[in-house]
């Protein structure tokens, strides 16, 4: 519905979504193996937000000669977020075994 044909003073609100929110949104898309459009759907928010989202809560990709971490702390996230990512990509590889198992039967 455009703006002109909407009541005078009613425009549609925007939607605020709390950081922990956002950062539990990225980090299951991460996580899931899903596509954006799916965990988009499952959460009720707008694809465009995950990438954005993406962009400013998820992993970033530090180099091998990276610095350690300071703090106990920043190196138990860091641990977890390594841990993640090593669980999902070890699905993936298992999941392109058995793929590919299954097509050198055939």
């Amino acid at each position: 519905m455009d703006q002109e044909q909407r009541p005078e003073g009613r425009r549609k609100s925007r939607k605020h979504y709390s950081s922990e929110f956002k950062r539990s949104v990225i980090d299951q898309w991460i996580t899931s193996g899903k596509t954006a459009a799916q965990i988009a759907q499952e959460f009720g928010v707008n694809f465009w937000n995950l990438r954005d989202w993406k962009r400013q809560y998820g992993p970033t990709v530090k180099p091998v000669d990276a610095p350690l971490p300071k703090t106990s702390e920043e190196m138990s996230r860091e641990i977890q977020q390594l841990r993640k990512e090593l669980a999902r990509i070890t699905m993936k590889r298992d999941i392109l075994k058995k793929t590919m198992g299954i097509l050198s039967e055939e």
